[in-house]
């Protein structure tokens, strides 16, 4: 058996769906469609992110094994997938160390080096999607995401770069959509596949919820855009919306609730709402929100920012009493939000919880969004 088909077993045996193997050449037209697009893509192209060369990682790299991981084998609640997409429910992005994902890709890695090979675990700011298409493991479907035969967009790819020149696979085709298909821009909530394979980064959800953490001004400014927020419905860390409404999906979404139940989730879904969220203290937030989001956001205040916008936009009075507290006790980032949301409830609560917040912030941000819900113009959003 050759080495290159011994690495392929061995990954399909800890459980990734398929593993591929390409070259280490530049894919140059990736960077050459980030260049075209700056004004979207400044931030990252000025930054250390989006190399598209695997050498700028590992400068003795001869070959690049992709591997995609199905994470939805799973039965995910739909008390959380209203809230949370399923890529973070699986705790398989950028898995922790010491998690079952974490513990698969070591053992793959140890592997390679048992092998007499030089490895290095490719890093997200490699194309990953680009070398997995090369390397023959998946397609791009409209929505940008990777699509594996057989398994559909709910897989997670990683990379390996290694030393030594291996056995090459075909390139899978670039997309195997159906040409009149736009189900996927049609179903995301706020526009930002603006054509197929085209999307809007600062549109995104999941960069509304979690690529704003920046200085006040900046790309990443930490407060959501007004005109973002009703489009964000009550997600606080992701979103699925374009690979639910995508066909290719449907088989794997259908058999969803025959798949085994995940007892993590099944603790979690009774524990985790967005009232408790809100207001959660420390201990609150690493017992039941830090084991599944814990991959991007390194604060809690951007979560109760996420859920202070998903409380506005739910519409359910029940929630008004946990914003005045929140507008009175928590972050300046977190107040701000709360002072929109209650500006979403055309309610005699609402109002009286602003007028009091409103004697106490000294923030004029804060000041600001409290005068202008108070003026009704948040509640004239809901109306229209």
């Amino acid at each position: 058996m050759s080495l290159t088909d011994e690495i392929k077993e061995y990954a399909l045996d800890l459980g990734f769906c398929k593993v591929g193997i390409t070259d280490a050449e530049n894919v140059d037209f990736y960077q050459e469609i980030l260049n075209k697009r700056k004004d979207s893509f400044l931030p990252w192209i000025n930054g250390r992110m989006f190399q598209s060369d695997p050498k700028t990682e590992m400068p003795d790299c001869q070959s690049v094994i992709a591997l995609a991981y199905d994470y939805a084998s799973v039965h995910f609640p739909e008390e959380l997938t209203h809230m949370i997409g399923r890529a973070y429910l699986s705790r398989s992005y950028v898995p922790r160390e010491d998690s079952i994902c974490g513990a698969r890709l070591q053992l793959f890695e140890n592997f390679l080096k048992q092998k007499g090979l030089k490895v290095r675990q490719a890093s997200l700011n490699l194309p990953l999607r680009q070398f997995a298409r090369k390397a023959g493991v998946t397609s791009f479907g409209k929505n940008n995401f990777s699509y594996v035969d057989g398994v559909g967009s709910f897989v997670i790819l990683y990379a390996f770069l290694v030393d030594q020149v291996l056995e090459y696979d075909e390139p899978e085709k670039m997309s195997k959509c159906p040409e009149n298909c736009h189900r996927c821009m049609d179903a995301c909530p706020t526009g930002a596949i603006v054509e197929p394979f085209h999307l809007e980064p600062s549109r995104c959800v999941g960069y509304c919820n979690w690529m704003r953490r920046g200085e006040s001004g900046s790309k990443f400014d930490a407060v959501v855009p007004r005109e973002m927020r009703p489009l964000l419905g009550t997600r606080i860390h992701g979103c699925d919306a374009c690979q639910e409404a995508c066909p290719r999906n449907w088989k794997k979404l259908q058999n969803d609730a025959a798949r085994p139940k995940d007892p993590l989730l099944e603790l979690i879904k009774d524990n985790l709402n967005l009232k408790d969220i809100l207001l959660m203290d420390d201990a609150y937030y690493q017992k039941w929100v830090y084991p599944i989001m814990y991959n991007y956001l390194p604060d809690k205040k951007y979560f109760q920012r996420n859920v202070a916008i998903a409380i506005g936009n739910t519409g359910d009075e029940s929630y008004i009493p946990a914003l005045a507290e929140a507008i009175l006790t928590e972050e300046p980032l977190v107040r701000l939000h709360c002072a929109w949301a209650l500006g979403r409830f055309d309610h005699p609560e609402a109002r009286g919880a602003l007028t009091k917040a409103l004697d106490q912030e000294q923030d004029p941000d804060i000041i600001r969004e409290i005068e202008d819900a108070l003026s009704g113009q948040f509640i004239a959003e809901t109306e229209e």
